[in-house]
């Protein structure tokens, strides 16, 4: 390059000659500002830029952009649902209702209530059987997901599309653990992405075996039980870790709804799901056919022996929850409750109901049944309130108020025979008839006709109304009343003449209760099912029952002819069918329309009632207190006092050393009544007119 090419280039370019304009031509030119060495004419001021032509966006330069976007989106979405997101490390914080166990004097919870939960049990405690079945069943990729399953959510909604309906859903187990633990089971779309979000800070922070392990101790398994260790104990009376396989089935099919597949409550659906479980574990790998196929007849066998005493048992727990505050007042901390009742004594009362009521309930229009059995000193043994607990919780024992019928005579001769009567007194079985209000009421007997002249003893037998109507007309029906509430008959009862033949509403509970103070010679007894209540870490006792109360409601006298006279009943009485081949005494009853029927029934170391009839209160065919209740009271009393020796009853001779007892000595002193039936009146004398129309 030349030397004066150089200095043009320092120089800049070479200015172009200036074009001449004609038009200003000899007009004084304008002051031309210098532009800078080196700057190009453009750049003087006032002219205008040129604009640059854009160019256009290539293909990969917008999926660039759109992916630009798209991750920002995903950051600012993330960091707004996780947010609000519960604290991992609350994991193990958890509040709960107080619970309240119900168990047996021997140790076996029969019921339980508000939120239970077992031994907290690590994996390697955990049956293997239960995790496989529970793995297969629930989330077969878990060991491989990494909180969330893509493949089995889209397997999921597609089953759901098809079927128009939610059939099968996509959670993963620890979605589950996200769910149950934090979040609220609401159904929205929102719930759902934070149960994604923490699945995956889930499964980040724990194993796959501290997943299964948080997830297994604290899912709900019915019944309040939380966790596989309550449920266990619950179900089975074992702990978790000695699940057997078939078990183990049965507790991974209540994740599915604990409720209708419970064993307790609905065994067949129980063992249908199982069923289910064994075969998803066959099918995931995790069981040979023959291994599947052994199961699955152990747990036909294990759910066939399965005594459904364990579903009949809710009516006394319920009963027993409704008395606690009675107690020991609010419930603010977990207890046990040590009650009475007797397992054993429970499946024979179930049994007995159920095999009479199968076969001959429905041929006699009889679809209800109650049974209640206590010891002479009032501790309950048995209490069947209904034929289902499933399909009914009314118990028939202890809510249900129905008219006794005859078996309420009890307390007018148990009037007559303190007022003079005795078994050998001769009466008279006439038409009677009676002024009241509106006119006069003629009782009339089962048979209608009329025995004539008798004994109190052989109408007491053969269950005469005209008698029992005379007897309380003569002593008052006030004083009949009095008697009943002295013996524990707390419902509404007025004084008028039907009330001689059951005329009024009484409980199961208050008629066995009366009964049972003949079996005790005339000791006050007051139905009991409670004998202590400890706080659940074993450090308090809050209830304790101390003892039995002392004093006597009726003369052993009286006790003593009152037995003799309800022996004969069962022995050659209405109450035959009852016949168990020891000293027993008892009494049928039943309402007009065949409405209601009982039989009342005690030896000197059992007591029971059984009531039969309709919830809707319609008849039944002509079914009496010697029927149906009287053969039930047979079946439990004959199971029941199997392994009893036989013992003679109170005949009135003053002695109280009975079995049950212990051969501890009571009060024979008569103090009237207990404080709990109100005000004692002892009533009118019968006057001599009576004796003379009576005793002719």
């Amino acid at each position: 390059m030349s030397l004066l090419s150089k200095i043009r280039k320092r120089l800049g370019p070479k200015r172009k000659p200036k074009r001449r304009n004609l038009s200003t031509e000899g007009r004084t030119p304008k002051r031309e500002k210098k532009e800078p060495a080196g700057h190009y004419p453009s750049y003087r001021a006032g002219a205008k830029k040129k604009k640059k032509k854009k160019m256009p966006l290539s293909r990969q330069r917008i999926y660039t952009r759109l992916w630009l976007c798209f991750g920002m989106f995903c950051v600012l979405f993330y960091a707004w649902f996780t947010f609000g997101l519960p604290d991992i490390d609350d994991l193990n914080k958890s509040t709960k209702a107080p619970s309240i166990l119900i168990k047996t004097q021997k140790g076996d919870i029969i019921g339980s209530y508000g939120d239970i939960y077992g031994e907290y049990l690590k994996f390697d405690s955990l049956p293997t059987s239960l995790v496989d079945a529970v793995v297969a069943t629930e989330d077969r990729n878990f060991y491989h997901h990494f909180g969330i399953d893509p493949l089995g959510l889209a397997r999921a909604t597609f089953v759901n599309i098809r079927a128009g309906h939610v059939v099968q859903g996509g959670s993963t187990i620890t979605q589950q653990v996200a769910k149950n633990v934090f979040l609220t089971p609401e159904r929205s779309f929102l719930r759902k992405i934070k149960e994604m979000m923490l699945a995956i800070k889930l499964e980040r922070r724990f194993s796959k075996k501290e997943i299964m392990s948080i997830y297994l101790n604290r899912v709900y398994l019915g019944a309040g039980s939380y966790g596989v260790d309550a449920a266990a104990h619950r179900y089975f009376d074992k702990s978790a870790r000695d699940l057997s396989l078939s078990e183990s089935a049965v507790m991974a099919g209540l994740l599915k709804a604990p409720s209708r597949y419970a064993p307790t409550s609905n065994p067949a659906h129980s063992r249908e799901r199982a069923t289910v479980v064994l075969s998803n574990m066959e099918d995931a790998g995790y069981l040979k056919p023959e291994q599947a196929k052994k199961a699955k007849e152990e747990l036909a066998r294990t759910m066939n022996a399965r005594k459904r005493s364990a579903q009949s048992m809710q009516y006394f727990s319920d009963w027993v929850i409704d008395q606690l505050q009675d107690y020991v007042g609010t419930i603010t901390e977990d207890v046990v409750v040590v009650t009475t009742i007797d397992p054993a004594m429970q499946a024979m009362g179930e049994k007995a109901v159920n095999d009479i009521m199968d076969k001959d309930g429905a041929s006699h229009n009889a679809e209800q049944a109650a049974l209640l059995s206590m010891a002479p000193d009032g501790a309950i043994r048995a209490m069947i309130g209904g034929r289902s607990y499933a399909e009914s919780q009314y118990n028939r024992a202890t809510q249900a108020l129905r008219q006794p019928g005859s078996s309420f005579k009890l307390f007018v001769y148990l009037a007559g025979l303190e007022n003079g009567l005795t078994p050998g007194s001769i009466v008279e079985d006439q038409p009677v008839s009676i002024k009241v209000a509106g006119g006069y009421w003629h009782p009339k007997n089962y048979t209608n006709k009329y025995l004539g002249t008798l004994t109190l003893k052989d109408a007491v037998t053969e269950s005469v109304n005209t008698v029992a109507v005379q007897v309380a007309q003569e002593v008052g029906f006030e004083r009949v009343i009095d008697e009943a509430r002295r013996l524990g008959i707390s419902s509404d009862m007025d004084p008028l003449p039907s009330i001689a033949l059951g005329a009024t509403e009484v409980s199961l509970l208050e008629m066995t209760n009366a009964y049972a103070h003949l079996a005790a010679n005339g000791v006050i007894v007051y139905p009991y099912g409670i004998l202590e209540i400890d706080s659940a870490k074993g450090d308090k006792v809050l209830y304790q029952r101390q003892g039995a109360p002392s004093g006597a409601v009726l003369r052993p006298g009286v006790v003593g002819m009152m037995n003799e006279m309800l022996m004969n009943v069962v022995n050659v009485g209405t109450g035959k069918a009852a016949k168990i081949g020891r000293p027993a005494a008892g009494k049928t009853g039943t309402t007009s329309d065949y409405r209601d029927a009982w039989f009342m029934g005690y030896t000197p170391d059992l007591v029971t009632g059984v009531w039969v009839g309709n919830d809707d209160n319609t008849p039944m065919k002509k079914v009496t207190g010697g029927m149906l209740p009287a053969q039930i009271w047979h079946n439990y009393m004959i199971s029941a006092l199997a392994n009893t020796p036989p013992h003679d009853l109170p005949l009135g001779d003053g002695d109280l050393s009975l079995p049950w007892l212990g051969g501890q000595q009571g009060e024979n002193e008569y103090p009237g009544q207990p404080q709990h039936a109100g005000t004692h009146s002892r009533g009118p004398e019968l006057g001599k007119s009576f004796w003379d129309k009576l005793l002719r």
